[in-house]
């Protein structure tokens, strides 16, 4: 199968990212993406852009370069209410939220803690997805994760940059095994997102793929591969 979707994507304006709004575009043109999302830090991570920078996103067109192209934030939960550092009126502007957890952004808690964090930024109807839960130095309940994610129509994401076996999270593929067996068995739809910080890695999915396969997953519960993708995210 063919992902025609990224959108976790990171530009210069996230602070320790290398490329800008127009090198991802042409990089995700390029490879067949069809609809890429921007999707920098909120201000809370260090070195991130101010609450201004999201609010002007409104001036990027819907499509350039042939890519339809989605205006988002990668948010920080920043307390074990699952409360994020975007207010309402800001998310209200934008075409979807991730929501995360990083350690700079939140002092991490214990598994029920951390779990009920996502579970509680779940019940926000601005959060579409889940980013990168996969890493033992936040551990999380994985089977009330996927069954809240059920219960909220907010997807899980896979993350490319997790599975890197360079990558500064720890255990990301067994939490990442564990996590789509319980999705699979309780029909719960993902995410792939690349999580790319420099434009090359815009699109690239082959280590979540490698993943999927190990776990034979079904294409239909992944929604890079989906017909119509911004149908379910609820985007026009």
């Amino acid at each position: 199968m063919k992902a025609i979707l990224d959108v976790h994507v990171h530009t210069i304006s996230s602070g320790h990212a290398y490329s800008t709004i127009k090198e991802n575009i042409d990089e995700a043109a390029k490879k067949g993406i069809k609809i890429l999302g921007i999707s920098d830090h909120a201000p809370t991570m260090p070195g991130s852009s101010d609450i201004i920078h999201f609010q002007n996103l409104r001036v990027l067109k819907e499509t350039i370069n042939g890519v339809r192209i989605l205006k988002g934030i990668e948010a920080n939960i920043i307390d074990f209410e699952g409360n994020i550092d975007v207010s309402d009126n800001v998310l209200e502007e934008l075409d979807y939220a991730i929501a995360s957890i990083h350690p700079p952004c939140i002092k991490v808690g214990e598994c029920e803690e951390n779990t009920n964090s996502l579970i509680k930024a779940m019940e926000n109807p601005y959060i579409k997805i889940i980013g990168h839960p996969d890493d033992n130095r936040v551990p999380i309940n994985y089977e009330a994760l996927v069954k809240a994610a059920k219960d909220n129509g907010v997807l899980l994401e896979v993350n490319n940059s997790s599975l890197n076996p360079n990558a500064h999270r720890v255990g990301a593929r067994e939490n990442v095994k564990t996590m789509l067996r319980l999705c699979k068995e309780h029909e719960v739809m993902i995410i792939l997102g690349s999580d790319s910080h420099i434009y090359y890695d815009v699109g690239e999915f082959a280590n979540c793929i490698d993943v999927l396969e190990e776990a034979d997953f079904p294409s239909k519960l992944v929604l890079n591969f989906t017909e119509n993708p911004l149908e379910i995210l609820g985007i026009k």
